[in-house]
């Protein structure tokens, strides 16, 4: 009985699997980046999304991708050249040539940032197309990638943190509450702006003050609050509990309706209120160098920094808090002091 029970379970969640798999109606993401693109390359390009889809690449992830292949597939199509109109019917036919004019128009009407993004995009397409034996080569095996400038972001002085928190703290209102723990938490745990936006009910240790990010590349990772930060969120979780959308399985609610909040919402709350507090360029990013710097300044692990704020690579931890590296050089010469004692 029990047997045949787990198996008719089975086999409805196999057959709603193949319904929403197999429904016509059901959005891509290639559908969202189609327009322009000839039929040889969306071919191609459905086939590549279900190996992403397979591979369990993140949905952001996978829309950048498929986006920079269709770009290059529209840029080409607007060109006349040598193999352009080939090339704009069928990926197949790209060359190098066609990917480094594509770079170069990116750099000239973007940034050399977003065409270094559009080369790895391109990389991991044509890669693909390898794998799959419809290409011998990647046009993309002698191109360079582009170089770009590395911007030094500041870190945030705790009296900036300061006064972003004041103006969380002029009312008793749902947003005040709710704002106040954000800014918090992205001060107290050095998160991205997408996983602190990203945060659900069952993220939330309450008992433990932890909470679970969701990190690139499908990486969990558990962080401590702080007292403040705990206090704070505490306080937000009582308030949500009497909004409209308590049940909603979201963490952060809009103020009004049944909604939760995005994380551009997010981010566009975090420039008003720095603009409230007379804190210009304020974003999520500069609280993560700040945690960055001030790990460093208190002599931290490097490894244990990579740990908390979800980096695979080292060189992240050399370039996140460079703002202020000379700051911590001259305090630790200043501690040393080399040469004092003769």
């Amino acid at each position: 009985m029990a047997h045949g029970s787990v198996g008719r379970d089975w086999q409805t969640q196999a057959q709603q699997f193949l319904a929403d798999r197999f429904n016509p109606a059901a959005v891509r993401v290639v559908s969202r980046v189609s327009d322009g693109v000839a039929a040889g390359w969306l071919s191609l390009l459905h086939d590549w999304e279900r190996t992403l889809v397979a591979a369990n690449y993140p949905a952001t992830t996978r829309y950048n991708y498929l986006l920079a292949a269709a770009q290059l597939a529209r840029y080409l199509g607007n060109l006349i050249g040598e193999g352009c109109a080939r090339a704009a019917a069928d990926p197949t036919a790209v060359q190098r040539v066609h990917v480094e004019d594509f770079q170069a128009w990116m750099i000239e009407t973007r940034s050399a940032s977003t065409a270094l993004n559009k080369h790895k995009a391109l990389q991991q397409f044509f890669t693909w197309l390898v794998s799959e034996e419809e290409l011998d080569r990647s046009p993309l095996e002698r191109v360079r990638q582009p170089r770009t400038p590395r911007r030094l972001i500041p870190v945030l002085r705790p009296d900036e943190t300061r006064r972003v928190l004041d103006t969380c703290r002029a009312t008793h209102t749902f947003a005040d509450v709710r704002d106040q723990a954000i800014v918090r938490m992205l001060a107290n745990t050095g998160g991205r702006l997408s996983e602190v936006a990203g945060l659900t009910i069952q993220d939330v240790d309450v008992g433990r003050d932890v909470v679970t990010f969701h990190g690139k590349g499908s990486k969990d990772r558990q962080v401590r609050l702080g007292a403040k930060t705990a206090r704070a969120l505490s306080r937000y979780l009582r308030a949500r509990a009497r909004h409209r959308a308590a049940d909603r399985p979201e963490l952060w609610l809009a103020v009004r309706g049944s909604r939760p909040i995005s994380a551009n919402a997010v981010k566009l709350m975090l420039q008003r209120r720095g603009e409230r507090a007379g804190v210009p360029h304020l974003h999520a990013h500069r609280w993560r160098h700040t945690f960055a710097h001030e790990w460093k300044l208190a002599g931290g692990d490097s490894g244990d920094l990579m740990i908390l704020l979800g980096w695979s690579s080292v060189e992240m931890a050399h370039h996140y808090g460079a703002s202020a590296a000379a700051e911590r050089a001259q305090q630790l010469q200043g501690r040393l002091a080399i040469g004092e004692s003769v």
